[in-house]
């Protein structure tokens, strides 16, 4: 005899009782725990990430920081910067973003998986005969034999599709449980184990682990400049880093060790154990001048054995030592020799002759103004769009009062179908002032043909972010630059424009009125003047640098409206000849032949005059033309060592399997009770499906037909 025991009120705890909070401790843990392993929480993380990944997508990642300030202005780049958009993928907050959803992710699977395991083992023999007309698939019907018989012919058409089935006898009958489809559950666990090793392997082959070695060894980011072998070694990590990603980069015929690893406010160095000696730099350019092939001969020499090895390594097949893969990157240039010609574009000074190598600087001085002299690249093939364009422009014909809001212009912006052609070598340099600011130069060494007449491109930007505005210079009968740049030096000379305009006047005015030649030279010096950017102009205007928009300036100023189309008309012509009288003076002193009155010297005239307008806006006070050079190639590598990567492959396989098991692998689980009547055995059969579509349908019509054998009643 059992004893009943009544419920009674249990005395409450002391208000001080250590233990009061308890339950509440345990409850809260517990919505803790509830949230984490949430399907619910792991996916707004990963939207999270998907939205960070956008950003770092749309955003150039890793850019100088002025490249932000002219996109974004000074205001939201700064606020950018803080929230690190700039670089997202090595952000801490999209680190901890990570390594939360690896957290959620493993409690939902540690969370689930004891019950999917229990869900397979299980048939569900259990089920009452009674719940299987609830079923969408259900049937009932009646086989003319004893339930033994037709448990064992059931029990083979199952086996002979494919269910794993299961029979539970009961007093009233046999109830079969059979079950079809179970990797649907492991595509379940697949898929999010392959989330967590995928971020395990990213969180691994990020910076986490670079930063975790900086911490503990006390090592700080350098943001200096320099040479890599004067970089102190708190800025350096040892070769034993597990996990590291840099780039590498080694000149034709030079040694490096030392990758360069990028960090949001600087560098850290990494000390590789080997160095990579770059044999032979091999290119191939398609006929756009787009790189084809880029590869690199490299011997790497071990520096605990000794040991020296050959590869070649190309785009998308690496070389591997001591567990470090070597990718070949890109290319850059590895320090060419320039020789440079100074050309003065305003004094009568002399051409001048500078020397350097790309990644340097020298300095220019005048005297009054000091100037820092950057090299910056070099481009042996230079691919462009040649076809062909709009005939030049007659400076006769130019609208002086029209705005004239753009005084260099592209070097080719030809419409319609393309003609690609190489054009020759080309330089890259910089001019800095004294306050740190600089213009980016862009040169080309040889000339280039462009509506008909052939010039020297001589291009300028502000900043890298604007694309290159180009001074077109024509080419003289010598094929130089030299006719039109002593005609530019003749033309910033008040004596020379002088000269000029006084046989001007003496050619141009009529033998019966030789009054008007003191009139028709002050006209033609005063539009000379205006075109140097000598005199007449609003200080701080446009016209007060010269050229065509002075002129323009001038009309709009001091002629009235009805009489300005056909004033600039004729000062165009008093200031084409004067310039052509210029040009005459220039080759007499230069002991050339003067120039016969041809369509040549027409097409050049035209072009010139345009030049020298364009030049009044060239920020330089010289023009650096190529002369010679000697290129050197460097390799640009990248070097990692990537233990994630591994984990990586094994995530995506499993993601490839888990998407592929729960898409197209579904669970169907059958439930057949047999119960024995007078006649036979009365059948009753229900079927369930984790996702329904006509392929169940057909099936379920299929399997009843096979056991009803059309007795269905």
């Amino acid at each position: 005899m059992s004893e009943s025991v009544l419920p009674q009120e249990a005395p409450s705890p002391p208000p001080t009782s250590p233990t009061q909070d308890s339950p509440r401790r345990t409850s809260a843990w517990r919505e803790l725990y509830e949230l984490f392993s949430s399907m619910r929480f792991a996916i707004a993380l990963l939207t999270v990430i998907c939205i960070a990944s956008v950003i770092g997508t749309v955003v150039k990642q890793r850019e100088p920081l002025n490249n932000y300030v002219n996109q974004f202005g000074p205001f939201w780049s700064e606020a950018l910067a803080k929230l690190d958009i700039y670089t997202v993928y090595s952000a801490w907050w999209f680190l901890l973003i990570l390594a939360f959803l690896v957290l959620s992710t493993s409690l939902c699977i540690a969370r689930n998986t004891p019950k999917i395991i229990a869900d397979l083992k299980s048939y569900k023999e259990h089920v009452r005969e009674s719940s299987l007309q609830a079923f969408p698939h259900k049937a009932l019907g009646h086989l003319p034999m004893p339930p033994e018989q037709a448990m064992s012919q059931i029990s083979a058409l199952l086996d002979s599709e494919g269910w794993k089935a299961r029979a539970q006898a009961r007093e009233r009958g046999t109830m079969i449980a059979a079950r079809k489809g179970t990797a649907n559950k492991i595509g379940y666990l697949a898929a999010h184990s392959s989330i967590v090793l995928i971020c395990l392997g990213g969180l691994f082959d990020g910076d986490l682990i670079v930063r975790a070695l900086m911490w503990a060894q006390d090592k700080t980011i350098y943001q200096g400049g320099g040479l890599v072998s004067e970089v102190k070694p708190e800025h350096r990590l040892g070769p034993g880093n597990p996990s590291f990603r840099g780039n590498l980069m080694v000149p034709e015929g030079g040694r490096a060790a030392t990758a360069i690893l990028s960090m949001p406010d600087g560098v850290v160095l990494q000390d590789l154990p080997f160095d990579v000696e770059l044999k032979k730099f091999i290119v191939e350019y398609y006929d756009t001048g787009m790189p084809k092939l880029f590869a690199s001969e490299i011997s790497i020499r071990d520096h605990e054995t000794g040991e020296v090895s050959q590869a070649l390594v190309k785009v998308n097949e690496p070389a591997f030592h001591r567990g470090v893969a070597i990718y070949q990157s890109s290319f850059d240039d590895g320090g060419s020799q320039l020789k440079l010609r100074a050309q003065p574009l305003k004094s009568h000074a002399p051409a001048f002759d500078i020397e350097g190598i790309v990644g340097g600087s020298t300095s220019l001085s005048n005297g009054d103004e000091k100037l820092t002299l950057e090299f910056s690249g070099l481009r042996i093939i230079n691919v462009e769009n040649m076809s062909k364009t709009e005939t030049g422009t007659d400076v006769r014909k130019v609208d002086l009062v029209a705005s004239l809001d753009k005084h260099l212009g592209s070097g080719a912006k030809p419409p319609g179908d393309k003609k690609l052609q190489n054009v020759g070598p080309s330089v890259s340099y910089k001019l800095r002032d004294a306050s740190g600011q600089a213009r980016e130069y862009n040169n080309y060494m040889v000339p280039v043909e462009l509506d008909g007449q052939r010039v020297f491109l001589a291009g300028v930007r502000d900043t890298p972010a604007e694309s290159y505005r180009y001074l077109r210079i024509p080419v003289d009968d010598q094929g130089e630059m030299q006719g039109w740049l002593h005609l530019r030096q003749a033309l910033s000379d008040a004596g020379m424009r002088e000269r000029a305009a006084d046989r001007y006047a003496a050619m141009a005015a009529p033998e019966d009125k030789p009054e008007m030649r003191p009139q028709l030279k002050a006209t033609a010096l005063r539009a000379l003047s205006l075109f140097a950017g000598a005199e007449g102009v609003k200080p701080g205007s446009v016209g007060e640098l010269g050229g065509l928009p002075a002129l323009s300036q001038f009309i709009e100023s001091e002629v009235p409206e009805a009489e300005r189309a056909r004033v600039s008309e004729v000062l165009l012509r008093i200031l084409n000849g004067g310039l052509f009288e210029l040009y005459k003076i220039t080759r007499q002193q230069a002991g050339q032949p003067m120039p016969e009155p041809s369509a040549a010297t027409q097409t050049f005239m035209t072009q010139a005059v345009l030049a020298l307008s364009d030049s009044m806006f060239y920020p330089a006070p010289v023009l650096l033309q190529l002369a010679d050079f000697k290129q050197i190639q460097a390799s640009v590598f990248q070097v990692a060592r990537a233990p994630g990567q591994k984990l990586v492959y094994l995530g995506a396989v499993l993601l490839i399997i888990g998407v592929f098991a729960m898409l197209y692998i579904k669970e169907r689980r059958l439930w057949i009770w047999l119960e024995p009547v007078q006649n036979g055995t009365r059948l009753r059969m229900a079927l369930s499906s984790t996702r329904n579509s006509l392929d169940t349908d057909s099936e379920f019509e299929r399997l009843k037909k096979a056991v009803l054998k059309d007795d269905e009643t």
